[in-house]
């Protein structure tokens, strides 16, 4: 028979969607994908409910209802001092996968170079190569995730297209520098390419720093396209919801990508958005604090533990290095045998390289309730004290 696409023709299927499996077989405590285990603020979804109920329940319009990309412009300017035209430079999509899709697709031609920075979100390589993009990489390493701007420099060249960026970033939880960003800024500017940049973590940066799109950058405003998520925002993940900020000239294209993609997403939600996003700074602040306090948490027991932890800088992650422990195996084995003999699972870090990648860091999910990082902790020093006893 005729092949299939060999971009996604025998691509194994998620390191998230293989731990979660094996985590719910074994009864696991799943602090592996990243969710929150709660759910958003009751006022956002009675919101979505109430819009559910007063309908209108069919098709809204293919950009995104009104409410909401208006809301998306005042959060630019509130929050980044951005002046967003609302009407040409905003556009709603079923999650923040989804805008990546569209994005590529609006952007890339075949041959096009798209630098992006490793570790990365799994999406990132298949999507770029089913548009025809060659990805090229460049790598942070834990556990200080310094940015090599010599090799970054380096992969830049007249045939680029676009760097992708996601800051804060996943899952290295590193929140990039000023010094950092107008580097990259000034790459961009000198090589005339774009800047597709993954900011769904925006509002969870944690010990006084800030996050800075790279749009509000000198030489930027009309070179960066800028995603958001309110399943990060709002602790919603379930309702994918994204919205993109960019130019006109970028946007339009994007735009054609996403009416042949999904064309809408469900109104209520967009609704319910949109009140969310005037919610105010009390919200944001708390958003924060509350994940930085879960962090300190699950840090200072990892720690405990033998573990050594990687500085989080914000996100919903962090990286632990095993090595100390004296545990042999790969990541990927560890991450197996702490699911079924512990009953924790966690995620390699190495499926976040395209190959070569550091091998005894793996990565923990920090949002959830208090007492199930307890629990996860009791867990892991009961199984690491019986290891140590049985290497001994």
């Amino acid at each position: 028979m005729k092949p299939t696409n060999p971009v996604f023709t025998g691509l194994p299927t998620t390191i998230f969607e293989v731990m979660s499996r094996l985590a719910i077989e074994h009864g696991s405590i799943n602090l592996g994908q990243g969710f929150p285990d709660v759910d958003g603020p009751e006022d956002v979804r009675r919101a979505a409910a109430e819009a559910l109920i007063a309908g209108p329940n069919q098709y809204p319009p293919m950009m995104g209802v009104p409410a909401l990309r208006q809301a998306v412009a005042a959060a630019n300017k509130r929050f980044y001092g951005l002046d967003i035209d609302w009407k040409t430079e905003v556009l709603v999509t079923s999650g923040a996968t989804e805008a990546l899709a569209d994005i590529f697709t609006a952007i890339i031609e075949p041959g096009d170079e798209i630098v992006v920075i490793e570790p990365l979100y799994d999406c990132y390589l298949p999507m770029i190569r089913r548009a025809g993009g060659i990805p090229k990489l460049v790598r942070v390493t834990p556990p200080h995730w310094e940015l090599d701007t010599g090799a970054l420099a380096a992969a830049f060249s007249d045939r680029t297209k676009a760097i992708l960026i996601n800051n804060p970033m996943n899952p290295a939880a590193k929140v990039f520098t000023r010094d950092e960003l107008t580097f990259i800024a000034e790459l961009c500017v000198r090589h005339d390419a774009y800047a597709i940049c993954d900011e769904v973590y925006e509002h969870i940066v944690f010990d006084g720093r800030e996050h800075i799109p790279l749009m509000t950058l000198p030489g930027m405003r009309e070179r960066a396209i800028r995603i958001g998520s309110a399943g990060k925002t709002f602790s919603l993940t379930g309702w994918k919801v994204g919205y993109v900020t960019a130019t006109p000239r970028l946007l339009d294209p994007i735009a054609k990508a996403h009416q042949f993609t999904t064309f809408t997403t469900p109104a209520a939600l967009q609704q319910a958005v949109a009140y969310g996003l005037g919610k105010d700074d009390s919200y944001y602040a708390g958003l924060a604090g509350d994940l930085e306090k879960k962090r300190d948490r699950l840090a200072a027991g990892l720690s405990a533990l033998g573990f050594g932890v990687v500085p989080c800088a914000g996100t919903y992650f962090v990286t632990a290095d095993f090595a100390p422990l004296g545990l042999s195996g790969s990541d990927a084995e560890i991450c197996q045998r702490m699911t079924v003999e512990a009953g924790v699972t966690a995620v390699p870090v190495s499926a976040f390289y395209d190959g070569n990648a550091p091998a005894t860091f793996v990565r923990f999910c920090f949002s959830k309730r208090d007492e199930i990082l307890d629990g996860a902790l009791e867990r892991l020093g009961a199984w690491i004290s019986t290891r140590v006893k049985a290497v001994a």
